[in-house]
């Protein structure tokens, strides 16, 4: 085949003339897949971070129990956290080309102009103003969740990072980094969520349903409502700076040698972090069963048969045996750096504390105690054994004595 009847990618047009409307380019294929796989990576980040953050409540626990447990939901978590990522190394280098080698206006850039868009649409709003201010290709909305979104990802990698690899973070930072980065990571999630579905689904599906993510085009109507100043720029021929084709080739040349290279240190920066140790996040394995008090063989004769058997006057308590179960079974979720569901049992003062659900351990009355009420449940994560379980309901029944 020559190289004149090679099959070429055919470009979208600028201008799209349909019968009764114009619609305006704004968004090209790669920049419409780049956005989906973004998003698609976003959203499972956020469903399968919400239910770790609440795994306590019943819809997060039919989640996990849907995707075949904790472990599952972690490693799809994990799996959407590279994908984002590689988005975010295509992003940079995508921006780079489009400001070195075209030279296209950083139109996504902050100026004072949105400062006084801001104050004029709260005027709008509030009836002190009669019109919409006018705005370019991307209004001051646009470049403030943008921008959002470029500080949440930096806060994401960052407390991520120290999640994943928390011994590697202890050597260089004290641990309580551990837990502040696990909150400020729950918090920015929950923020970026909220954020999306409040914010961005109302602006785009329902104050006016944007197609241009879509079909990549507006109408001219929607371009004179929303973006006036570039549709201006566009009518006038002034909307795209003109090159020279000799010198986008030069920069071209530049430009690609130096991207590969920061590309793939991004990329191995990427690999490092995902390789750099076993996160300490894993689910302990079920403890094999044990009997917690096995009375002694009787001693044998001459020595006189003591008055009582030695189980007579042993008690379980907290000191004597409890904590250390909950130890094995439950420290992975509810120690004192974990403390899924606000529950901590680490110490007999915070399990009787309890967590979102209530009191952990109410002396006398097992039924009241959400130790009991989860276990009792089955398929928990650290399920106890039927006989431990009983075990720790007739503690509790005994009025739950620490020692």
């Amino acid at each position: 085949m020559s190289e004149t009847s090679k099959p070429k990618a055919v470009p979208e047009p600028k201008v799209l003339e349909e019968p009764g409307e114009r619609k305006y380019l704004r968004f090209t294929r790669i920049q419409r897949a780049e956005h989906w796989v973004f998003m698609a990576s976003f959203s499972i980040l956020g469903l399968t971070g919400l239910v770790q953050k609440y795994a306590s409540a019943r819809l997060s626990e039919s989640f996990i129990a849907g995707v075949g447990g904790i472990e599952n939901v972690r490693q799809i978590h994990h799996i959407a956290a590279i994908v984002m990522m590689v988005v975010v190394v295509y992003h940079l280098g995508a921006v780079g080309y489009r400001l070195f080698v075209r030279r296209v206006y950083p139109t996504m850039l902050p100026g004072m102009h949105d400062v006084r868009a801001a104050i004029q649409s709260l005027a709008y709003y509030l009836g002190l103003r009669k019109t919409r201010p006018q705005q370019g290709r991307y209004t001051f909305e646009e470049k403030a969740e943008y921008w959002a979104v470029v500080w949440g990802t930096v806060i994401m990698v960052i407390t991520g990072f120290m999640m994943w690899n928390p011994i590697a973070t202890a050597r260089f930072l004290p641990g309580e980094f551990i837990p502040a980065a696990k909150a400020a990571h729950g918090g920015e999630a929950l923020l970026a969520v909220l954020a999306i579905i409040l914010w961005h689904f109302f602006h785009v599906l329902v104050k006016t349903f944007n197609r241009s993510m879509f079909n990549g085009y507006l109408t001219e109507e929607d371009m004179l409502e929303e973006h006036p100043m570039e549709l201006a720029d566009i009518k006038a021929g002034v909307a795209e700076r003109p090159t020279d084709p000799a010198k986008v080739a030069r920069r071209r040349q530049t430009f690609f040698p130096v991207y590969a290279v920061f590309a793939g240190l991004l990329l191995l920066g990427i690999f490092a972090f995902v390789t750099f140790e076993q996160t300490a996040l894993e689910t302990i394995p079920p403890a094999d069963d044990v009997e917690v008090f096995a009375p002694l063989p009787p001693t044998p004769l001459p020595t006189p048969p003591p008055t009582s058997t030695p189980s007579a006057d042993l008690v379980l308590t907290w000191d004597g045996g409890v904590s250390e179960l909950f130890n094995s079974k439950c420290s992975a979720c509810h120690g004192s750096a974990t403390q899924l569901g606000g529950l901590n049992l680490s110490s007999y003062a915070t399990a009787l504390e309890g967590g979102d659900t209530g009191p952990g351990i109410v002396p006398g009355d097992p039924d009241a105690s959400q130790v009991i009420v989860k276990q009792a449940a089955g398929g928990h994560p650290g399920q106890l054994s039927p006989d431990e379980l009983v075990q720790i309901r007739e503690w509790i029944e005994a009025g739950a004595p620490e020692n």
